[in-house]
């Protein structure tokens, strides 16, 4: 057997105002937010390494090569 149908009309909610919007909630944004911090952080501290290491590399090849004069040596201003 069916159960009957109950066809009752809902109650008229109020609308909100067309003009006012809701305000989202603060938690998304700080925790988008810090995301974005770290993920800057780690990129940054990511790139240093990558350029350390780089000019590592190159005194060694320099050095392993048997030449004496690795340092790089900047021209005068």
């Amino acid at each position: 057997m069916s159960k009957p149908e109950s066809r009752s009309e809902p109650a008229e909610e109020p609308h909100p105002r067309p003009n006012r919007q809701p305000k989202p909630p603060s938690g998304d944004r700080r925790g988008a937010l810090a995301g974005l911090i770290i993920a800057v952080v780690i990129l940054g501290v990511g790139w240093w390494l990558a350029r350390d290491l780089t000019a590592a590399s190159k005194m060694q090849d320099c050095l392993m090569s048997g030449r004496s004069n690795c340092n790089v040596i900047e021209p005068a201003r």
